[in-house]
């Protein structure tokens, strides 16, 4: 009588856990977002942008005593190696640690690698990079996403990354 108490004990117990298989979730496949999503969070990041233009700048200012001149060609080149750094800075840094620039995240997108995953510091700055060729090809590189299937930039290809609606955004959550 004993044996079949076990017997019942053992059948009403959970299965063993395999610790040998990575545990991983499955991936859901996230919705590309519209170009017009892309540019109103732009717009958002300018906003950003412009304040840590105007820190560069007061960097600028101190490290030149306060005789900042934007005709000599020494100050204007340390004040545009200032600006393009905080740029970079924040574009890089927003991408890796989440995905989401400021005006990314007031719009609910996300940028990923092609496979979903976190950009490295890597891809973000070719992203950068190509970001900026495609803004000197007069936004070329940007418009490509509306005859891309996926709807990818030029900077979204070369780094292969992506634009997503993050969680809890997308078509269905707009209501």
């Amino acid at each position: 009588m004993g044996s079949g108490k076990a017997a019942q004990l053992s059948a009403l117990s959970p299965p063993a856990l395999n610790l040998d298989l990575p545990m991983r979730p499955t991936p859901i496949p996230a919705l590309p977002a519209p170009l017009w999503r892309h540019l109103a969070a732009a717009l958002y990041d300018l906003l950003a942008l412009v304040g840590l233009w105007f820190l560069a700048g007061a960097v600028a200012l101190a490290l030149t005593g306060g005789a900042l001149d934007a005709h000599r060609p020494a100050h204007k080149l340390l004040l545009q190696a200032l600006t393009l750094g905080a740029s970079a800075g924040y574009f890089v840094l927003s991408w890796t640690r989440g995905g989401q620039t400021l005006g990314l995240r007031a719009w609910r997108l996300r940028v990923v690698r092609a496979d979903g995953g976190a950009l490295d510091a890597t891809q973000a700055v070719l992203r950068f990079a190509v970001a900026l060729l495609s803004l000197a090809a007069l936004g070329a590189g940007f418009w490509w996403a509306l005859a891309d299937r996926e709807r990818r930039t030029w900077h979204d290809l070369v780094a292969r990354t992506r634009v997503v609606w993050a969680e809890g955004g997308g078509p269905r959550a707009e209501g």
